[in-house]
């Protein structure tokens, strides 16, 4: 019976079928994985985003979030990217099916936005734990003051561009699915 059943379960098969694998990033249980994971990315980025904030502007409340923000500047750029490769992955699929060519600028236009909020989210996620482990291990006491302000001001900056993004790529998601075109 060796050859008859699939490697991933016990269905019986023909011996002369081929075993098509699905994309890790396509679908699970019949839904795409792109509709299942956008709402942890909508969610955490803002979140590491606001805990990168107040991490540099509030330097003596750095021992009580430390931990927190540590793990949303690992868990949200993953996120991020797992919506990304989703999304290619439903992109190519959408394409497939055939869409007007106002759809294909919008869907277009969605999928810069997604990279672009891809990449900050990592950027922010990198200087963030950059910042949090240079830190947590000093409750009481900074960075060289430069190492300090200099991190904070990359943080903000970042904390702001990646949150300019998940609202734009939101945005733009939001008129693909519920758009007239």
């Amino acid at each position: 019976m060796q050859g008859m059943f699939a490697a991933s379960d016990n269905t019986m098969m023909a011996p002369d079928s081929v075993i098509k694998e699905t994309p890790v990033f396509d679908q699970i249980g019949g839904l795409p994985v792109h509709v299942l994971v956008l709402h942890a990315a909508v969610v955490l980025i803002p979140l590491l985003a606001l805990g990168a904030l107040v991490y540099a502007v509030v330097p003596r409340w750095r021992s009580r979030i430390g931990w927190a923000v540590l793990l949303l500047a690992i868990v949200a750029p993953l996120c991020a990217f797992v919506t990304r490769e989703s999304g290619l992955t439903f992109y190519n699929r959408v394409v497939g099916w055939g869409v007007s060519a106002k759809g294909r600028e919008l869907l277009d236009q969605h999928m810069s936005f997604g990279t672009r909020t891809m990449w900050f989210s990592i950027a922010l996620g990198v200087v963030t734990l950059v910042m949090v482990v240079a830190t947590l291990r000093r409750p009481r006491t900074s960075l060289p003051r430069v190492a300090d302000v200099g991190l904070g001001v990359i943080m903000v900056a970042l904390a702001a561009i990646s949150g300019y993004y998940v609202l734009r790529t939101g945005d733009s998601g939001a008129h693909v699915v519920w758009g007239t075109y």
